[in-house]
């Protein structure tokens, strides 16, 4: 099958696309790779895609940009679109929301269309666990009401979810919408705490923590998410919601200590309040996906951490960015 990858060039992108390629698929990528991180990271994600000699092609561009959707769509055949462009993260969303809306509900409402158009019939879309918001009921199932998001990146995928079902309802296009829990591993984006913590603890600097260290994450291993992605694409829905998460919330004290003892080094903490936009947990109810998809989640935090700083430590040391092994 031919796949179109948006946001391919990215930290859970370029893995799909190595999966793809793996599975003896033909992918192109879109990404605009934008300044909201070194662009030279996500370069380099697509130079390891590149050097794997499989049907690959690389297509800078903006999900913003529907003359440059139009040309994609007319110029390859695509029976799949991955859509994981957008813009990441609560806390910058609070510092620039039209930025969010624009690129996240804009940009996902031009895929879609430029997808119909084309006679794509079937569309995954990247959700997000955000936009359970506070939720006081635990573990989060995709049934829940979520109708209060306390950022705008939270809003913004809860839009995105909305067309989702619109294009679903009024075209009859196959939409599956998955909600991502804390996404880790291997080429995480380096604004994110695991990553940016552990440069931090290794280069013996301090880590800003934000409250008491009792909030709680549904960490997931990236290879999780790409087996959950890679549930979704050989079967029809019609429009569905699915959790992926490790359905095994940690705190941030004890993600703290993972790192600490996977780097050998004690890290320096500085205590401050909590920030706007930021829910005490997160925990994916993983009962329908398991049922559906028959996703079992497969890395544990305990054996993630580990992998990853063996990950960092080795392209920090300049050696290739390949995924370690998880046997």
């Amino acid at each position: 099958m031919n796949f179109l990858v948006t946001g391919g060039a990215g930290f859970i992108g370029s893995h799909v696309c190595e999966r793809l390629l793996a599975a003896g698929h033909a992918v192109r990528a879109l990404d605009d790779l934008n300044g909201f991180y070194d662009p030279a990271l996500k370069r380099r994600n697509l130079a390891d895609i590149q050097s794997l000699r499989k049907p690959f092609v690389f297509t800078e561009g903006d999900v913003t940009d529907r003359a440059c959707l139009e040309r994609l769509f007319r110029d390859a055949n695509f029976d799949q679109v991955i859509h994981l462009a957008a813009r990441a993260g609560v806390r910058p969303s609070l510092e620039e929301p039209a930025l969010y809306q624009r690129v996240n509900v804009e940009g996902t409402a031009n895929i879609l269309e430029a997808a119909r158009a084309a006679g794509v019939r079937k569309i995954t879309i990247a959700s997000s666990s955000s936009v359970y918001g506070v939720n006081s009921k635990v573990p989060f199932a995709e049934s829940d009401p979520v109708f209060s998001p306390v950022s705008p990146y939270a809003a913004s995928k809860l839009a995105c979810e909305a067309l989702g079902h619109v294009y679903h309802h009024v075209y009859g296009m196959d939409v599956v919408l998955l909600r991502f829990f804390t996404v880790y591993g291997p080429r995480q984006r380096p604004d994110l705490a695991i990553h940016k913590f552990a440069r931090l603890i290794a280069d013996g600097r301090p880590i800003e923590v934000f409250g008491d260290g009792s909030s709680a994450r549904d960490y997931t291993y990236i290879t999780d998410i790409v087996d959950g992605i890679m549930a979704c694409l050989g079967q029809s829905f019609g429009c569905e919601i699915f959790n992926l998460g490790g359905s095994n919330p940690v705190t941030l004290s004890r993600l703290i200590e993972l790192l600490e003892m996977a780097l050998g080094r004690k890290a320096l903490v500085q205590s401050k309040p909590d920030q706007p936009g930021d829910v005490p947990r997160t925990w994916a109810d993983l009962a329908k996906s398991r049922r559906r998809l028959g996703y079992s989640p497969a890395v544990r935090i305990e054996e993630g951490i580990p992998l990853f700083v063996d990950w960092l430590q080795r392209r920090s040391a300049g050696s290739s960015g390949a995924m370690p092994a998880t046997t």
